[in-house]
């Protein structure tokens, strides 16, 4: 089972997540992986930011909220010695953290194992306060910092798991627990090197570190708790009338994902899809709600449509070449090398035949790191004006539609494509036919809603 950061969120939160953990103990053998509590891990970072800034002042503030945050927390959850002894444990983890962040202070930088080491803290603080208060109301409950566990290469801020060191780590320090009866509170988000450098596993992490383990642990099922129903067939926020999805299959979690919706990340999904266990996201703010099962194959089969979202924080990049002279093939496979070397994952390709020019969709937030690399790429190209000035449109967004046998739906694309035009919605961009899973479509930011919400009433979508 894995609590995400809302499920996590406060004494309250901690104790109805408890209850579900002691509750799935008392069935069969249950390991539990936590988020840090809302909000904390920005708190964090905030904290590093300062310090890096050289704002000692602004790193005592964050510092005095982290710490009383978590002070309010253990107050709510413990009495008595119980309290006092979980609360020396989370000052003796702050202290980790206040070493770190004088260290930046003093460096004027943040040296990314120093922030990876740093972040974690979080989920330790969380772990700790769970683990503290199972143990008061009874059950045999132990922290544990998946830094024992989990072993990663050495990609500080996003990491990748060895998954056979992990499987021995993991049968060594985790399975005599579980035979023990114990209920085990790992840490989410971080792992370490071979040689024990601390390490985390980027967007997703708490996510990543749930399905690793259920691969090594050889678990039955995997539950995700977080504070929706499940997974939904639109942002209820932009769509009214959204059906909540029964059963989805790992392709189809991943592609939703993939382009924004708060499913998995694709990157999760691969150490469960191997192995085929099931996922289940389900709402620990209501029980009564059934929530989605993620499986390798549906009842339903392959029936076109499941669901349709959407990203607004995206970037829309054009590279147009000048003169004949350059290839254009050339020109995108170094385009995609630079991509690559700013690690930042393309969401949409499209190309013209003709003028060999193209463009592609990426996140925001890799823009910077983009550009750069691809500056550094075409320096000559740009300075002898053979390629025109490289052009991003953030007034842009994506909308996705997401389901297996979508090929077999003759005719399914032209009613998509008029269900937008209708709304006076235009279309920038398409990329359809790489994948029968996806059509995925840009349009300007300020028609994106419209979009979503025609397509998903032409798709039938809706409860």
């Amino acid at each position: 089972m894995k609590f995400g950061g809302t499920s996590m969120g406060d004494a309250a939160r901690i104790r109805s997540a408890s209850k579900i953990c002691a509750g799935a103990q008392s069935q069969r053998p249950t390991a539990v992986i936590v988020s840090a509590m809302s909000k904390v891990t920005d708190m964090l970072l905030d904290t590093l930011r300062h310090a890096e800034g050289g704002d000692a002042a602004g790193v005592e503030m964050m510092l005095a909220k982290l710490s009383a945050k978590h002070r309010e927390c253990c107050e709510g959850l413990l009495e008595g010695p119980a309290r006092t002894e979980t609360q020396e444990t989370l000052n003796s983890i702050l202290a980790e953290f206040v070493r770190i962040a004088q260290g930046i202070l003093m460096l004027g930088e943040r040296p990314p194992r120093s922030v990876d080491e740093a972040i974690a803290v979080g989920e330790r603080l969380s772990s700790n306060l769970m683990a503290a208060y199972l143990r008061s109301q009874g059950s045999d409950a132990v922290a544990i910092n998946a830094r024992e566990v989990i072993v990663t290469d050495a990609v500080f801020g996003n990491a990748s798991p060895l998954m056979d060191q992990t499987r021995e780590k993991a049968i060594n320090r985790l399975k005599p627990e579980l035979d023990h009866g114990r209920l085990v509170i790992l840490t989410g988000f971080n792992g370490a090197t071979m040689d024990g450098r601390p390490t985390t596993l980027g967007r997703g992490g708490s996510d990543f570190s749930a399905s690793i383990l259920a691969s090594v642990l050889d678990a039955e099922e995997l539950w995700i708790w977080s504070d929706v129903d499940g997974i939904l067939s639109a942002d209820p926020r932009i769509v009214p009338n959204v059906r909540l999805l029964e059963e989805i299959t790992y392709r189809e979690a991943a592609e939703l994902a993939y382009n924004g919706a708060k499913v998995l990340h694709p990157r999760t999904l691969v150490p469960l899809m191997e192995k085929e266990i099931p996922v289940w996201s389900k709402n620990s703010f209501d029980l009564s709600k059934p929530g989605t099962k993620i499986v390798p194959i549906t009842k339903e089969g392959p029936i076109g449509p499941r669901a349709v979202t959407s990203m607004t924080n995206v970037a829309l990049v054009t590279l147009d070449p000048a003169s004949a002279v350059l290839s254009g093939t050339r020109i995108m496979a170094r385009s995609l090398e630079a991509l690559a070397a700013a690690n930042a994952e393309v969401l949409v390709l499209s190309s013209s035949s003709y003028r060999q020019n193209f463009c592609f969709l990426i996140r925001q937030s890799e823009l910077p790191a983009v550009i750069e690399k691809l500056e550094e790429a075409f320096s000559l190209e740009l300075a002898h004006g053979y390629l025109h000035p490289i052009d991003a449109d953030l007034d842009v967004g994506l909308v996705a539609i997401v389901g297996e046998g979508m090929k077999g739906h003759a005719g399914l694309a032209g009613r998509i494509f008029t269900a937008i035009s209708r709304e006076e919605v235009n279309i920038i961009a398409i990329a359809q036919g790489s994948s029968e899973l996806t059509i995925a479509i840009v349009v300007r930011k300020d028609g994106v809603d419209k979009a979503v919400r025609a397509v998903h009433d032409e798709c039938g979508l809706g409860a």
